[in-house]
């Protein structure tokens, strides 16, 4: 069999230069003297973090954060040399893992900086921490006391450790608070400097927070959703481009008769002599199924709702009113927008979630087809 070889007309289209660009355009906003921390937790949001790696490092990322150690080694394996961040906890007995593979962890307690700094000199090495600090978004990492500075002041005498970072994440919940969580993070900051600690790394800026503040990115920032195309900034404008395009094709056309139903339970009986395309994606793909009688797909540059009820493998479109239509046509799930195609804010729009969401939800089932790589 062909490798590569896609066997599905419903699948993800991941523009390459559109990812590369948007990287680039982040580069260029911070700056030279601040590094660019990509974020590729949850599969690179769905896109696949094994190839999207070596594009986002090569377009101008300094580092590659992860949520978790299964994502940290995910890239270990394939790029050793990558460097790669944990911006979750890892538990007390994967540490051995976390120095096995020279992978950068978040830490927030001196008891786990000293574990990881015995599992390191094990392998004649010094592991990279970030310290998390939490300045009230109260999700993880500690509240900035005189205790946690003096444990910190310990990590930086582990033999083990190379306290590389420190870090905290904002709740966004207002421009107030915004500020007063930085400000928290930056008094605490200039305490441990105070005390002699100083960082490679200081970062609390997303994909948010570094377009919206420019004041905040310090000299790192953490973007995630931007470098998919996401925008999702408030105040700030960065024209960043969708990358990701979820398609698929008609399998076969019905002529419906008034009065007929389709799909489980007939909730959906025509109105009118109709013509309905079969599309073979449904909710095990990740289109939620919430999405019955709000979602559309578009089909020769013309909106066909989908109609009845969502099912697993498949979903029924209404295309009476789409000239020309045949089998095998492509109906654009998700897109950027252009020809009427459903975007992700959208999506996420009439669902009541974010955008965010709605991508993560794609499952690997629909396979990936990576085009115009500019390497």
């Amino acid at each position: 069999m062909e490798k590569n070889r896609i066997l599905r007309d419903t699948k993800i289209v991941i523009d390459l230069a559109r990812i590369s660009q948007n990287v680039r355009l982040i580069k260029d906003m911070v700056g030279p003297d601040v590094a660019l921390m990509a974020v590729v937790k949850a599969n690179a949001y769905g896109l696949g973090i094994v190839p999207m790696a070596p594009v986002i490092l090569k377009s101008g990322a300094d580092y590659l954060a992860v949520a978790t150690l299964t994502e940290a080694v995910q890239i270990k394996e394939a790029y050793p040399d990558f460097p790669v961040f944990i911006l979750g906890h890892t538990p007390d007995r994967m540490l051995d893992v976390v120095a096995e593979l020279d992978i950068a962890q978040t830490i927030f307690s001196l008891h786990q900086a000293e574990l990881l700094s015995q599992e390191a000199l094990k392998r004649g090495r010094r592991a990279k921490i970030h310290i998390k600090v939490d300045t009230g978004f109260h999700r993880l990492g500690k509240v900035p006391t005189d205790e946690f500075a003096a444990e910190i002041k310990a990590m930086f005498a582990l033999p083990g450790i190379e306290v590389e970072g420190i870090f905290s994440h904002l709740a966004l919940a207002s421009e107030e608070d915004d500020i007063k969580q930085y400000e928290v993070f930056t008094t605490f900051l200039a305490k441990l400097k105070e005390m002699g600690c100083h960082f490679k790394y200081e970062h609390i800026a997303d994909s948010i927070a570094c377009v919206d503040y420019p004041g905040f990115r310090m000299n790192m920032v953490r973007p995630g959703a931007l470098i998919y195309g996401m925008r999702g900034f408030h105040v700030g404008f960065l024209p960043v481009e969708p990358a990701i395009t979820f398609q698929s094709a008609i399998s076969q056309l019905h002529a419906v008769k008034t009065g007929e139903g389709v799909g489980y339970d007939f909730l959906w009986r025509a109105e009118r002599d109709s013509l309905v395309a079969t599309l073979p994606f449904g909710y095990a793909d990740g289109y939620p199924r919430q999405m019955r009688d709000k979602g559309y797909v578009v089909i020769n540059g013309v909106k066909a709702p989908l109609i009845g009820v969502l099912c697993m493998d498949q979903v029924m479109a209404d295309v009476t009113d789409v000239p020309n239509v045949q089998e095998g046509d492509v109906a654009i799930i998700y897109g950027d927008g252009t020809d009427g195609a459903m975007t992700f804010q959208e999506a996420a729009d009439l669902l009541g979630t974010n955008k965010n969401d709605v991508l993560c939800r794609l499952t690997t089932r629909p396979p990936r087809e990576y085009v115009n790589n500019p390497f």
